[in-house]
């Protein structure tokens, strides 16, 4: 599946992506804050139930959408898109490079890193297991590419989550770079979108980020929601100066339909 995306274009145009929150090539400008604290999931890599590329996580005992432990690799894999599914016009996959924007992808200030990603080290909660998936439209060279990821924590580390989600948000409203490996990006505002009514709580962002020639405006949209100990977040960009409003309500709307029947179930 050939995901283009926004990020290698607003971030180092020499970059390879695969999608947000669009993967890029391993970046070596600093690291992200210190993060799982004593008794956190750590960077459990996946075992037997790991399935497919860019996941991690515990294979242990898991919980339902709404308890007070973090969901197994299996079973949040089961409650994730699967390779090829459709979704309208878009179509889910993997990332063929594995998890996109890694810990190795770094924000200044660090209070901004919750927004670059959600990765291992964004925040001092780390997810116990998390599945990647990739979803555009196969044959648009140039199109929309949204990055939905699922992750699941121990304890009240999706809550915390959020909430360093919202002062990030907050706090980097002027905007802010972001460093990767041969280039830094400049975010030029981060603004409030609308989130949708869905989970125990959402957040949506809008970026207005600077394209690497420093001559262009592009655009990138970030929703984020929280269902007991899972979030599930959504990156959309396009490789162009369009700006598309919104991640598409229909791939929301689906892997949340599938997120909370497989919870039920």
């Amino acid at each position: 599946m050939g995901a283009a995306l926004t990020g290698a274009v607003a971030c180092g145009g020499d970059e390879t992506s695969d999608g947000d929150e669009g993967a890029k090539k391993p970046g070596t400008d600093g690291k992200p804050p210190a993060s799982t604290p004593a008794g956190g999931a750590g960077d459990a890599t996946g075992g037997a139930d790991s399935a497919g590329s860019g996941e991690s996580g515990d294979p242990g005992g898991s919980a339902g959408s709404g308890g007070s432990g973090a969901l197994s690799q299996r079973d949040l894999t089961a409650l994730a898109f699967t390779d090829g599914e459709k979704i309208g016009r878009y179509t889910a996959g993997e990332f063929t490079l594995g998890a996109p924007l890694g810990e190795d992808y770094t924000a200044d200030p660090t209070t901004c890193q919750p927004l670059v990603s959600l990765a291992k080290g964004a925040t001092a909660f780390d997810p116990a297991s998390e599945v990647h998936r990739n979803v555009d439209v196969a044959e648009e060279m140039v199109g929309t590419t949204v990055a939905v990821q699922l992750r699941s924590y121990n304890g009240d580390g999706a809550t915390a989550v959020m909430k360093a989600l919202g002062t990030a948000g907050k706090a980097c409203a002027g905007g802010f770079v972001e460093n990767r490996a041969v280039a830094k990006g400049q975010y030029l505002k981060v603004e409030p979108a609308k989130a949708p009514d869905l989970g125990d709580e959402a957040q949506a962002y809008r970026f207005t980020i600077l394209d690497v020639k420093g001559t262009l405006k592009l655009y990138e949209y970030l929703t984020v929601v929280r269902s007991g100990t899972t979030t599930l977040s959504f990156r959309a960009d396009i490789t162009d100066t369009k700006d598309i409003g919104k991640v598409p309500e229909e791939v929301i709307a689906a892997q949340w339909k599938k997120f909370e029947a497989g919870g039920k179930g």
